[in-house]
């Protein structure tokens, strides 16, 4: 039998260091911040310490998820990360996370959608709890070092990414928390965005650094203008459909964190209140894989939050282009 799946409760972390969109300019020696405001809405992010790695802020998150839910490391059953800023090309950065965690008991995997990442995820550990009898807990992460990988001379990149990490602790539940997912992908854009160095395809040979450089993140070519009008209502709704709901029935949208005029948009398009959503690119800037999972904590911190009973569609695209959307009911009150 299929078992009934909730979110038990979130957490998440950012750096100390923040980064205003005035230093940013002054690190590119270019002026970006008015255009960021009026076209994107951030306002400052947040960049990871030289002695800290992707795995530290998944711990930082994970370990305020775990307070949160009352639920101790060693509980653990399994461990998911959604990365593509690991802490090492191989092995997987869940394995460094479930060290420091001190989580001897949960096995763990690395999950790399680029920026769908985290949602995917989700989906991906509320299944193994649904069929999984001997399974009690899921952790499941997001985490974003993109700082490391900025090129500071280049202004379409260096001022809108961040570091941050995201988590969520699953449990099982006498009613249906986790309803349904629905996933796209368009292909031919894999060679758009991402960082096109130091894997199998452009190995860090002396060469290829003498030509390429260090690997950073980058924009090689452009995505249509109306790719998210045109996939993100039909992604999601391929998701509502699953469950029998419609967009009316949402209480709380989270799309992915990195313009709000798009998601402003969205919700003018899905004839939804902009009070039915939530971002926080304005002070965390672009936090990619785990941004929809960071969104959803400082709602609940804010009390913004969703309450028992209310409906959660979680939607997010990334690098590739990978989609991934996720409908839940919410049933936790940590």
């Amino acid at each position: 039998m299929l078992r009934n799946v909730q979110i038990l409760a979130t957490g998440s972390y950012v750096p100390e260091r923040v980064v205003t969109n005035q230093e940013i300019d002054e690190l590119l020696g270019a002026s970006t911040n008015e255009w960021l405001l009026k076209n994107v809405g951030i306002k400052e992010r947040h960049w990871m310490s030289d002695d800290q790695t992707t795995s530290d802020l998944i711990v930082e998150a994970s370990q305020a998820a775990l307070a949160r839910a009352g639920v101790k490391a060693e509980e653990l059953n399994l461990i998911i990360v959604s990365t593509d800023t690991p802490d090492y090309l191989s092995p997987g950065t869940s394995v460094v996370v479930q060290h420091k965690l001190g989580a001897n008991r949960a096995g763990c995997y690395d999950l790399n959608s680029a920026c769908a990442g985290w949602v995917t995820a989700l989906d991906q550990g509320a299944r193994y709890l649904a069929t999984e009898e001997s399974a009690s807990y899921v952790l499941v992460t997001g985490g974003y070092g993109m700082s490391r990988f900025l090129d500071l001379s280049d202004k379409k990149t260096a001022n809108l990414f961040a570091d941050g990490a995201g988590a969520a602790v699953l449990g099982v539940s006498e009613e249906p928390g986790f309803l349904a997912s629905n996933f796209l992908a368009k292909g031919e854009y894999h060679d758009a965005l991402g960082i096109y160095s130091g894997a199998v395809s452009r190995p860090s040979t002396a060469e290829n650094f003498q030509e390429f450089g260090r690997p950073v993140v980058q924009f090689v070519k452009k995505f249509p203008k109306t790719f998210n009008t045109e996939y993100w209502p039909q992604l999601m709704k391929g998701a509502l459909d699953k469950a029998g709901l419609t967009f009316d029935d949402v209480d709380l949208f989270l799309m992915t964190q990195l313009n709000l005029r798009t998601i402003e948009y969205m919700m003018d398009l899905l004839e939804q209140p902009i009070e039915n959503t939530h971002w926080v690119m304005d002070k965390w800037g672009y936090t990619g894989s785990p941004c929809v999972a960071m969104a959803l904590d400082d709602a609940i911190n804010q009390g913004k939050g969703p309450a028992p009973g209310d409906v959660v569609l979680f939607c997010a695209s990334g690098g590739g282009i990978s989609m991934a959307a996720s409908v839940w009911k919410w049933t936790a009150s940590k």
